[in-house]
C-alpha cells in the first residue's frame, strides 16, 4: 500500500511506482469516482478508452436513436 499527504490546495502526489504501472505522466487526466467512503482515481488514457470502446455494445443504435429524437426536436421547434 502506498501513501500520500493531501496539500492545503488539496493536491496529492501520487506515487512514482504507481505513476509508472499505470502509465500516468504530466498532463494525463485523471477521473475521480466517489464510493460510499472512498475515492478512486482511475488515469484516462488511451488504453482506458480502447477497454471501455464497445462497453454498451449497442452497434450504434443508441446514437442513431438520440440522432433521430433531436433531429424530430427540431422539426418541432421549427414548427412553432
Amino acid at each position: 500500500m502506498e501513501t500520500g499527504i493531501v496539500t492545503i490546495k488539496g493536491q496529492v502526489v501520487i506515487p512514482s511506482k504507481i505513476r509508472r504501472r499505470l502509465g500516468i505522466k504530466k498532463g494525463t487526466k485523471v477521473c475521480f469516482i466517489e464510493g460510499n467512503e472512498d475515492v478512486v482515481i482511475r488515469p484516462l488514457t488511451k488504453d482506458y478508452f480502447e477497454k471501455m470502446a464497445g462497453f454498451l455494445k449497442t452497434g450504434g443504435q443508441m446514437t442513431k436513436g438520440l440522432l433521430e429524437t433531436r433531429k424530430q426536436d427540431r422539426i418541432r421547434e421549427d414548427e412553432r
